[in-house]
């Protein structure tokens, strides 16, 4: 091989390696900084190909997309003094790549320290000035609303933008849960209670009512009885003086019998008399003739 040959395969080679170190590419979900020795040079915000000295200048690329950091549980104490151990979680972008290298540096994940500060302050602040019942209602929106505004607002001197700031999960303390749920069985027991007295008194009142209608009931009753049985006694006494009256014979001869029946009727009653007693006379001859 001629030297010739030799000198093109290494001009060639040199080419190639000059090229390498000139050319970068920047991803769609990108976007980077060109920087020359530890000073940047200018941002690369467009995808795509581009230039840079080789050898002197190195290029910085951080991601374009939405990321999300969740931050551990934090104490918030309310505006009614009741505490929360609230968890929550960050939406972000790095919107100014320069800024946020300035502020940062190189590695994005240094950001989480800066912004779970950040957040913590916001979230103390904001919600310190509210109630749980606000925590718990509609109004949970506008403060996070709020919070959101005040965290975008400090992270703008990093290069971030806050697409989103949001409670996971707010918890009572332990011995917060504890003492509420004692309140809670408490106030249950109280309104049981109550309800069970409100009950037997009302029982009470309809059991004495009750018994008070029975007993007018039953004094009516007894009145109405009375009063019908006295109308029948006494029409049955007119009754029987108006018989008497129209056939005394016939009137003496019936209740007789009729005394016959009552003692003779069941077959067990004995009935001890001399045989010329007059009470059985019409046992010795028919009821007929004696009317006759």
């Amino acid at each position: 091989m001629s030297r010739t040959t030799i000198a093109g395969i290494v001009l060639l080679v040199i080419l190639a390696i000059v090229a390498n170190a000139s050319l970068f590419t920047v991803e769609q979900t990108e976007r980077a900084l060109v920087a020359q020795f530890g000073h940047i040079v200018r941002p690369v915000d467009d995808p795509g190909l581009h230039a840079k000295l080789p050898f002197v200048q190195n290029v910085i690329t951080f991601d374009n997309r939405l990321l999300n950091v969740e931050l551990p549980g934090e104490e918030v104490i309310l505006g009614d003094q009741r505490r929360l151990i609230v968890d929550s979680f960050t939406v972000f972008h790095i919107s100014d790549p320069l800024r946020f290298y300035q502020a940062i540096g190189p590695v994005p994940e240094n950001i989480r320290g800066r912004l779970n500060s950040v957040v913590t302050g916001s979230l103390r602040r904001v919600m310190g000035n509210h109630k749980l019942l606000d925590v718990l209602s509609a109004d949970r929106e506008r403060i996070m609303s709020a919070i959101r505004g005040q965290v975008n607002t400090e992270m703008q001197n990093f290069g971030v933008s806050i697409a989103d700031v949001r409670i996971r999960r707010a918890d009572l303390p332990q011995e917060n849960t504890q003492a509420i749920l004692s309140r809670m069985q408490s106030e249950r027991q109280r309104i049981a209670a109550q309800a069970r007295a409100e009950g037997a008194e009302t029982s009470q009142r309809i059991r004495a009512d009750a018994e008070r209608d029975r007993t007018v009931l039953l004094a009516d009753a007894r009145a109405t009885a009375d009063n019908l049985r006295g109308e029948g006694e006494a029409e049955a006494t007119r009754i029987y003086a108006q018989s008497f009256g129209q056939d005394p014979g016939f009137f003496s001869i019936w209740r007789t019998l009729q005394g016959y029946h009552d003692i003779f009727a069941t077959g067990s009653a004995r009935l001890v008399v001399t045989p010329d007693n007059d009470y059985l006379r019409y046992l010795q001859a028919p009821p007929a003739a004696a009317a006759k």
